[in-house]
């Protein structure tokens, strides 16, 4: 365990990311999902990511479930959520509302769904270049006085707007996409975040399962979002396929998993970096968590570094439609 910065808030060295148990990536079931949020809870997990926009409010009603069934252990449970992102349903595209207005009445709705008092940690999911990021904080400020937040921080944000925001009022947390295929986050923001004392928490630390050597985009479920993704068209997968291909012999040679491997190198390189794994399945929950208790050596870390240099990654990590209130590092 260690403590979210700023706060008095415990969290464990990972955290699950709830995202696909309610969209994006193909059927859902939902006692599946509450047995595998049980599962990581009474494994040592205990900080859990989701989002209002994740299934139009459905991502937090399951954890309102889950919440729910260890009422008299709430206080062990971190609970991080986000507002900003406003989409039709059944429809990708969005369009992101970071208007004071917009913050309460998106804040009230998640405390309602969630079926909690207060959260845990509330971020600004996206950002709407037109409202200033100092009005943002204040808002977000205004809701911890109130007592309807613990803390708040930032998702996709430059190094630039976070220090502006940080001006204001202290940030505990960042989250970005970061992971040995997505290395934006290593250009700015990371060394950003450690100076201001902000977490980093990074979302999709397997690249989408693309990481694990499990992902094969002919079968995907035809509602599965990672089927747009261009790093996962034809072309680009196939050249990324043969990183991949040297990445598991690597992982081989170590006697890990992939993803075991890609976590400990998430944590190996920065102590302020926590990951949120996403996973409907027990046995990738378990083999996940193991990643505890794999030590990388700073040579080993450096042959994967240089294995995923960015340059040799082919494809945008999003679609056009998924960049939409993303500031650029």
């Amino acid at each position: 365990m260690k403590n979210l910065n700023q706060t008095s808030l415990e969290i464990s060295a990972m955290g699950l990311g709830c995202m696909g148990m309610s969209e994006f990536y193909g059927q859902t079931d939902d006692q599946n999902s509450l047995r595998i949020l049980e599962q990581a809870f009474d494994s040592g997990i205990n900080f859990f990511d989701t989002a209002d926009t994740y299934g139009h409010g459905h991502n937090e009603k399951l954890l309102a479930q889950f919440i729910a069934h260890y009422r008299n252990q709430r206080d062990a449970i971190v609970i991080a959520t986000k507002f900003g992102i406003v989409r039709d349903q059944n429809h990708y595209e969005r369009r992101i509302d970071n208007t004071p207005n917009y913050i309460r009445q998106a804040c009230e709705a998640s405390l309602t769904r969630l079926g909690i008092e207060q959260i845990d940690l509330y971020y600004c999911h996206r950002r709407q270049t037109e409202v200033p990021i100092e009005d943002v904080t204040g808002t977000l400020s205004d809701l911890i006085r109130q007592g309807k937040i613990k803390s708040f921080g930032f998702s996709e944000i430059s190094a630039q707007s976070l220090k502006r925001a940080n001006a204001v009022a202290p940030v505990t947390a960042v989250q970005s996409e970061y992971s040995l295929w997505s290395r934006e986050p290593e250009q700015e923001l990371l060394q950003t975040c450690s100076e201001l004392n902000v977490e980093f928490v990074a979302y999709s630390p397997l690249g989408r399962a693309f990481l694990t050597a499990d992902l094969n985009p002919a079968t995907m479920d035809a509602q599965d979002f990672r089927k747009h993704l261009p790093r996962l068209q034809r072309d680009s997968f196939q050249k990324n396929q043969l990183l991949l291909e040297k990445f598991s012999q690597i992982c081989a040679s170590w006697k890990h998993s992939n993803a075991q491997v890609a976590l400990a190198w998430l944590m190996g390189k920065f102590t302020h970096v926590t990951p949120i794994f996403g996973t409907r399945q027990s046995r990738y929950l378990h083999d996940n968590l193991k990643a505890n208790e794999v030590m990388l050596s700073d040579i080993q870390i450096q042959q994967l570094d240089q294995l995923f240099s960015p340059e040799h990654i082919q494809g945008d990590r999003y679609p056009q439609a998924g960049w939409a209130g993303i500031e650029k590092f």
